[in-house]
């Protein structure tokens, strides 16, 4: 796995713990060598994670649209930040870039960039691992919502097991490590059109 991509938060919680734990995910990544991909900015858990690698060494790849340049504060000292015009162009250009993705805490936008990232998987437009580094318990609930899904026959629970979580930076990793995505069925195209 050469590179990542983190979906987080623009502000940093409620809690220092989740600023703190996007440092230890920064600096994994830089000590394993994984390149950041991130959205570009400087603020919130998206700041923290970013100076992280960047102070230990490791490469960052930020992706930000021209529009949130001012309100999310582009970070002018990243490895490269590339200036898209949509957010679709900017998770489009992310899921390209990335080997696997985690979610820390955020808000909708972090869920948006999530569940996005994992019905891609669901559907078999990539094979690459989704993450969730539940960080003070933040995605119990989301957890629990994906196994209600799952027995409620709104998900198949081989889609359920795509959904990787983990407490901590080094957990996640291991799982991402240990990944083997489901089959996905292939559908037949019809040869009369």
């Amino acid at each position: 796995m050469k590179s990542i991509a983190v979906f987080c938060g623009s502000s940093e919680g409620a809690s220092p713990v989740y600023k703190e734990s996007a440092i230890l995910l920064g600096k994994e990544l830089a000590a394993r060598n994984i390149t950041l991909i991130y959205g570009g900015a400087t603020v919130g858990l998206m700041g923290a994670i970013a100076d992280s690698v960047m102070q230990a060494g490791g490469r960052v790849i930020g992706v930000l649209p021209h529009f949130l340049k001012q309100r999310e504060i582009e970070h002018t000292r990243l490895t490269e930040l590339i200036m898209v015009d949509s957010m679709h162009e900017r998770k489009l250009k992310m899921s390209e870039l990335a080997d696997g993705f985690i979610a820390m805490p955020g808000g909708p936008g972090t869920m948006e960039e999530y569940f996005e990232i994992f019905t891609w998987a669901q559907l078999g437009l990539h094979q690459k691992p989704c993450g969730l580094l539940n960080v003070n318990h933040y995605y119990d609930p989301l957890i629990a919502l994906f196994s209600n899904m799952a027995r409620e026959q709104f998900m198949q629970e081989k889609h359920h097991s795509i959904m990787l979580n983990a407490t901590t930076p080094e957990g996640i990793l291991q799982q991402f490590a240990e990944y083997t995505p489901p089959p996905v069925k292939q559908y037949l195209t019809d040869e009369r059109t």
